[in-house]
């Protein structure tokens, strides 16, 4: 196995990158992804009007087809309606027995260690695809993220979304947009962080907690780097299941 001792840079990674992928449906997922969380989290609301498609190619600097693309993929998923002649608006959630998980879902302890057992089984098997496909692009905005993290420890942020970008850049790089469309839909309320006083009340202090978990990202990130597809599993494996045994011990009394 590689050492994945190096910080986290934007370089090219030393082993030849692999082939490229098609650029336009990466940019389709962005859009997608950037209106989903949009409507999500309530600044469009059921009944709002989308942004016209000439507003959404400037903000986010891609074509008009791309655009429709994207408008199409919501209309399919139920998230939205076109009016010929009106525009796109958001609809009410779709009210069918989908698979979800609500507000309600994360209001204990032993409710978030259920999640945090859905997201090993999920992003463990994410961090070794990522590992075989992540291209220079995607690497360096998981650096990024990466940066951000640090500097919101330094600032004394709880690291939430530096935390969520982070495992979302490791899931597009998958290459499967299933992966990225379920960590969107999920949410930032899947870390921890955002239910439970975690850094706050570990027993390390909150500044020791969070460079532990920056260092395990870092190590997820060297793996993924270096396209050690094992050793990228094994470090998000370990990751996640150091935040659920923080929390049994914390739901055991730190016992």
């Amino acid at each position: 196995m590689k050492k994945m001792n190096s910080p986290p840079t934007a370089t090219t990674p030393s082993a030849p990158p692999p082939a490229p992928r098609n650029r336009r449906g990466g940019l389709v997922q962005e859009v997608v992804q950037h209106l989903q969380q949009l409507i999500q989290a309530g600044q469009i609301k059921p009944g709002d009007k989308l942004p016209t498609e000439a507003a959404v190619m400037d903000e986010l600097g891609v074509s008009r087809t791309v655009v429709r693309e994207a408008i199409s993929r919501l209309q399919a998923s139920g998230l939205v309606e076109t009016r010929h002649g009106i525009g796109t608006f958001a609809l009410e959630a779709p009210t069918t027995h989908n698979f979800r998980i609500a507000e309600q879902d994360m209001a204990t302890l032993d409710d978030v260690i259920a999640v945090l057992e859905l997201r090993i089984s999920l992003e463990t098997e994410a961090a070794g695809l990522a590992a075989q496909r992540a291209t220079p692009e995607q690497l360096s905005a998981m650096a990024t993220a990466l940066r951000g993290f640090a500097s919101a420890i330094d600032s004394q942020s709880d690291a939430v979304p530096s935390d969520f970008q982070f495992h979302m850049e490791i899931a597009q790089a998958t290459g499967n947009r299933h992966f990225a469309d379920l960590m969107t839909y999920l949410g930032t309320h899947i870390i921890p962080r955002t239910r439970i006083k975690t850094a706050d009340e570990a027993p390390e202090g909150r500044q020791a907690y969070l460079e532990r978990v920056h260092a395990e990202h870092e190590s997820i990130f060297n793996a993924v780097r270096n396209h050690d597809t094992e050793a990228a599993r094994a470090a998000m494996r370990t990751h996640l299941s150091n935040s659920r045994d923080r929390l049994r011990k914390a739901r055991s009394g730190g016992h």
